[in-house]
């Protein structure tokens, strides 16, 4: 099982620009669909963005599309969020995931691993 550390949050000012980095451990990680979640205070954790285990697809929220690319490096067991025109609405703990099957938005089922979160704080 893939075991996941995130790092790269902080504080940020509104309009800044932020990189997460996800670094994966186990021998399956070029195999795997990698994606973010993020969870604000006081509300549920929600999809942020997926790449699938060849880069060739992404999915992303509406309320980061055009603002946030994520990509990845399977050489380096590393998966990258990179966050441009930060909102205060984009604070939140951000979580890695990883799982055998691409995912989305839309997905409902237990993605087979997470990772211990990191946090954003955006100011205004």
């Amino acid at each position: 099982q893939a075991q996941l550390v995130e790092s790269g949050g902080g504080l940020v000012q509104a309009g800044g620009s932020l990189r997460l980095s996800c670094a994966a451990s186990g021998r399956v990680f070029s195999s795997y669909a990698m994606g973010w979640f993020r969870q604000a205070p006081g509300k549920e954790r929600e999809f942020v963005a997926a790449i699938s285990w060849s880069g060739g697809r992404r999915y992303y929220a509406d309320s980061v599309t055009g603002r946030f690319t994520i990509y990845r490096d399977n050489a380096q067991n590393t998966v990258y969020l990179q966050m441009n025109s930060l909102e205060p609405e984009d604070t939140a703990v951000y979580y890695c995931a990883a799982d055998s099957v691409i995912f989305d938005g839309t997905t409902t089922r237990s993605l087979k691993a997470w990772g211990q979160g990191t946090l954003v704080t955006v100011s205004s």
